[in-house]
């Protein structure tokens, strides 16, 4: 893809999946963590999608995920890692708006750390990287989780509110469904209400995997949830009538191509196509992610290129996402940047 006048912007990207190894490695070392393996190759491959076959499905992502959130669980890994996300995003990539969510509950080490503490080190690291990076505008969403109880993620929301002021931008959930079971959104509609009544943007993780329950599940998130934007989605594609339901709302998607090959949730190049063609033709707005782009082995660049290569989108489409991606991003609603 030729360079994006106005730079690049990406909406979906996990602070978990978006800090290079070496930077986690001494994170990890500085913090006197245990690790499974002592050498540093060993180490890259344990934080990362190392096989370009991917994993089994998203279990296994998860497991990658449990290493990094540990080596991330204090106010200094978090710090860094902020700031290290978002000036990675600007110097290889030229992206000048970033999202970057995370969930500070995982960050805690089950209650050691304050939440306070970690969020306001996220902050930190968000300031730093404004400080050196002024070109770029980033925001921070705070994520709930399908796991966790309803106090939890309430706790979330109220976390997002206090610190909107200083960069939190939206919230989101996801997580595994408990038991591989169907997911029912509708508990945290009141959280999502509240954050929304507060000004914060509504992103949420469904419609990646799940066949017939995670079809249901993306109406149900639009029904009750009335999300700005959805994480994934994919598997709309599949159906008329919620494509249908999707561009009569306005929600706008954020796909991950590659995320979506490694775990399964799309087999092929081929597909990946076949679904943005869809979405296309049934007028669905989406933009285009990474979803983590160290954890992916990937870039915001490989992804446009991709799809470009492979007939999912031309030049103009391109350059159309891109810029969509600049105009619905969360960061536009904060006083933060202005």
């Amino acid at each position: 893809m030729t360079d994006a006048p106005n730079g690049l912007a990406e909406l979906h990207t996990h602070l978990g999946g978006s800090v290079a190894s070496d930077i986690l490695w001494s994170l990890a070392h500085e913090q006197g963590i245990a690790l499974p393996v002592k050498d540093y190759w060993a180490f890259d491959a344990l934080v990362t999608v190392s096989d370009p076959r991917g994993v089994e499905n998203l279990d296994a992502l998860d497991a990658i995920y449990h290493w990094v959130e540990l080596i991330q669980s204090s106010p200094l890994a978090v710090e860094r890692s902020v700031h290290g996300a978002i000036g990675g995003a600007y110097r290889s990539q030229g992206i000048t708006t970033l999202e970057l969510r995370f969930n500070p509950m995982k960050r805690n080490r089950g209650g050691e750390r304050d939440l306070d503490h970690i969020i306001l080190a996220a902050v930190r690291g968000l300031d730093r990287a404004r400080l050196e990076y002024p070109q770029v505008r980033a925001g921070l969403i705070l994520m709930m989780d399908r796991t966790f109880d309803h106090r939890q993620n309430e706790v979330i929301v109220e976390k997002a509110i206090r610190w909107a002021a200083r960069g939190i931008v939206g919230v989101d959930i996801a997580g595994p469904r408990p038991g591989g079971l169907r997911y029912d959104y509708t508990q945290v509609a009141p959280m999502v209400e509240t954050a929304r009544e507060a000004g914060l943007g509504i992103t949420i993780h469904v419609g990646e995997e799940g066949g017939v329950h995670g079809r249901e599940e993306i109406g149900e998130v639009v029904e009750h949830l009335r999300p700005d934007r959805i994480g994934h989605g994919i598997l709309a594609a599949e159906d008329a009538e919620l494509m249908t339901l999707l561009h009569e709302a306005g929600v706008v998607l954020e796909i991950c191509p590659t995320s979506n090959l490694l775990t399964k949730a799309l087999p092929d190049e081929g597909a990946i196509r076949d679904t943005i063609r869809r979405f296309l033709e049934h007028e669905v707005a989406f933009t285009i992610a990474t979803d983590g782009p160290e954890m992916m082995r990937t870039h915001l660049r490989d992804e446009l290129d991709l799809l470009l290569r492979i007939g999912a989108l031309g030049e103009p489409e391109l350059a159309a996402v891109n810029e969509l991606g600049h105009s619905v991003s969360f960061v536009n609603r904060t006083r933060t940047f202005v």
